[in-house]
């Protein structure tokens, strides 16, 4: 049996099995390449090597993982976000427009610590009440916050840059500096979209009742209505005298990896190590922070770690190669050269199909190889599939936090995929543009 063969089906079964969601991620990602290896004819004491360079290829991404979750995740508990979110919540009262472009800030800073599900725990359940009253459909709740959270998920401690930072074998920071400007501009088409979608959503209120909620009719304030989200947060772990100093903490974590001074496994480390202590003076209390944060950490952790034993094992037996090799001679000499375009631009229908591991681990190498041997630098095809699906990243019914969203809102996914799929994905269609305007694919 056939390299390419072998590899196919490998990547095919890893696939149906993290569409499947039977199994983990670890598990998708353990078995079926360890039984391909052995099909192809290489022995346990092989397969050993190939795991050996796979997991030493992404474990400086995994440490980062660990301590990125666990230094943001402190941040949060103490409060650090909670004093801008409640500004913006008061400013944007009683005005449909400037509630959509408040909620589009309110989710960035929220995703600051690259989980989709704290950004949908602290948003919804915020501004939703804000929405209800103003008779604005919640439908564009949902849309507007995803869609900002997908574009800050361009974060390096966020799980797509991750991932393809472990494939490409770089430093994850490396990767997501060309990646910033991109970041700017979809935040601004974000501004851009929810003033759009404010205006066309205050003409609907205006034809269904007749004339907008006031500010009048919001008698709490926006303070309680947060605070009141915050259940499923204990309020006494905020540290509000402490807040400034958290702040200048978070900046400075964040400016030393713009920088590059450091490695960022090492910048979030010592950033943890800073932070315990500052926040927390009893060591107990300390300990309980991360086992907090431990569950989040180490999966993510693990599942970058399992991944770089199904990538040791494509690249080690010559799977990836192979694959490449044979895919080139089936596809038309005119699509090849620019088949990374074209997956970045059916990213978003792309997410609703693959899981996101399935996108990183299994289609992008494939794809990588493939446009490699037309010339096309690795960086280039990790653009286009990035910018072309992380826009639909809270759109696909294969993310777990969106069914979170959904069940915070009390929505249906069929009716939110129908409300923001079309600008998800046109959004995403954009930026594969400018990405190619400006050089970076």
């Amino acid at each position: 049996m056939s390299l390419s063969l072998i590899g196919l089906m490998t990547i095919l079964v890893i696939v149906t099995l993290l569409i499947s969601g039977r199994v983990t991620p670890i598990v998708a990602m353990v078995i079926p390449p360890i039984l391909g290896a052995l099909a192809a004819g290489y022995s346990m004491g092989k397969i050993g090597g190939f795991f050996e360079s796979g997991v030493g290829s992404v474990i400086n991404v995994a440490i980062m993982f660990i301590f990125a979750i666990i230094f943001f995740g402190i941040l949060q508990d103490v409060g650090l976000f909670d004093p801008l979110i409640n500004k913006m919540v008061v400013f944007s009262r009683g005005n449909v427009v400037t509630v959509s472009v408040g909620t589009v800030l309110i989710a960035a800073i929220a995703q600051l610590d690259g989980s989709g599900a704290s950004t949908f725990l602290i948003t919804i359940p915020a501004l939703l009440p804000l929405y209800k009253r103003l008779k604005m459909n919640p439908y564009l709740l949902l849309l507007l916050v995803g869609g900002s959270a997908s574009i800050m998920n361009m974060l390096p401690w966020a799980g797509p840059l991750g991932r393809t930072a472990s494939v490409l074998k770089m430093d994850v920071t490396e990767l997501w500096r060309p990646l910033i400007p991109i970041q700017m501009i979809g935040l601004i088409l974000m501004i851009v979209l929810a003033v759009f979608l404010g205006i066309r959503e205050k003409r609907r209120i205006i034809a269904n009742y007749g004339a907008l909620e006031m500010a009048a009719a919001l008698d709490a304030s926006a303070e309680d209505d947060h605070e009141a989200s915050q259940s499923a947060r204990d309020q006494s772990l905020n540290r509000p005298k402490l807040i400034w100093v958290n702040a200048l903490l978070a900046l400075a974590v964040i400016g030393v990896l713009v920088a590059g001074i450091i490695p960022a496994g090492l910048a979030f480390m010592i950033g943890v190590s800073i932070a315990l202590p500052l926040n927390f003076r009893k060591v107990n209390d300390q300990m309980e922070r991360l086992r907090a944060h431990a569950p989040n950490a180490l999966t993510m952790a693990s599942i970058i770690l399992a991944a770089g034993l199904f990538l040791g094992i494509l690249n080690g037996t010559g799977m990836l190669d192979a694959i490449a090799k044979d895919v080139v001679k089936v596809l038309p000499e005119t699509v090849t050269p620019y088949l990374h375009i074209i997956i970045g631009i059916l990213g978003v229908p792309f997410d609703l199909l693959l899981s996101t591991d399935a996108y990183y681990f299994a289609l992008f190498p494939v794809v990588d190889q493939i446009a490699a041997s037309f010339g096309v630098s690795s960086l280039s095809t990790a653009y286009a599939m990035i910018i072309g699906n992380i826009v639909g990243t809270f759109v696909s019914p294969l993310a777990p936090a969106v069914w979170l969203a959904l069940g915070l809102a009390g929505l249906e996914m069929g009716k939110h995929l129908r409300y923001s799929l079309f600008w998800m994905w046109g959004l995403s269609i954009i930026l594969v543009i400018i990405a190619l305007i400006i050089g970076l694919i």
